[in-house]
């Protein structure tokens, strides 16, 4: 069975070709990713406190605001696009790993690394393509990838088997709510025009239940979640207990 589940895909040729046309546009604060542009900061600081309050240095808690709090962690980001996520944890000094199924993503990502100085280690493939018996992390993070890989609990599986004993799975995603669907669908693609018309499918939204019992299937048990809600007052994105839109949550091996 487990090698039947090794041979489904869990890529969905269509989202990979959407946002492999981005190329270069990644990085434009201003452009087609803005939306996550503007989500970066709640997510970044979101990793940072979380990984320095699990992983211990010296027998003491890390420093977060220390000048390379995530030094000696060994993290995969899964769905990496072109860096946005992979570039901030390698400058808070952890060793990144970056998959991503697109292969002109992967070009910009490794392009934009090498002008900004950092060693990150960019891979065109699978989460399924990795083989976990010969690495595994620290923390592996599924990042606004979750609502569009085809096979969910097959990309979970994958992905929970590259995590250490003692390591996490890191996971931020859509709830499938109506107000998810009033907020993130109509809003965000047809009313603000915050990405591309038809991004997202709310069908494949997931909910924290669902995740949850999916992650402890995989052996994995929750330690933490959140929402993060924006604040159109202040155009910023902030943590929160609403988990009816975005959420985030880890899981331990």
């Amino acid at each position: 069975m487990v090698e039947e589940a090794r041979r489904r895909t869990t890529v969905d040729a269509e989202d990979v070709a959407r946002f492999d046309r981005v190329g270069g546009a990644w990085w434009d604060p201003q452009g087609p990713m803005a939306a996550l542009h503007a989500f970066n900061p709640v997510r970044i600081a979101y990793l940072r406190d979380l990984l320095c309050r699990h992983f211990p240095q010296d027998g003491q808690f890390r420093d977060r605001h220390a000048a390379h709090p995530l030094q000696g962690l060994r993290l995969l980001d899964i769905g990496c696009g072109a860096g946005l996520l992979s570039e901030p944890l390698a400058r808070l000094g952890a060793s990144m790993t970056a998959i991503d199924p697109a292969p002109h993503n992967i070009e910009v990502a490794r392009a934009h690394a090498e002008t900004s100085g950092l060693a990150i280690d960019y891979r065109c493939m699978r989460v399924e393509d990795l083989d976990p018996a010969a690495e595994c992390f620290d923390a592996v993070l599924t990042m606004e990838v979750l609502e569009h890989v085809a096979d969910v609990p097959a990309f979970l599986k994958y992905a929970a088997d590259l995590v250490r004993p003692g390591g996490l799975l890191i996971a931020a995603t859509l709830n499938r709510t109506l107000k998810s669907f009033a907020l993130a669908i109509v809003g965000a693609e047809y009313i603000l025009r915050w990405v591309e018309p038809g991004t997202h499918q709310w069908r494949q939204f997931i909910t924290p239940e669902e995740l949850t019992r999916m992650l402890r299937a995989n052996g994995l048990t929750l330690i933490d979640r959140t929402g993060a809600s924006y604040d159109p007052l202040r155009r910023q994105w902030r943590l929160s207990h609403d988990l009816d839109i975005n959420y985030m949550l880890a899981a331990r091996r």
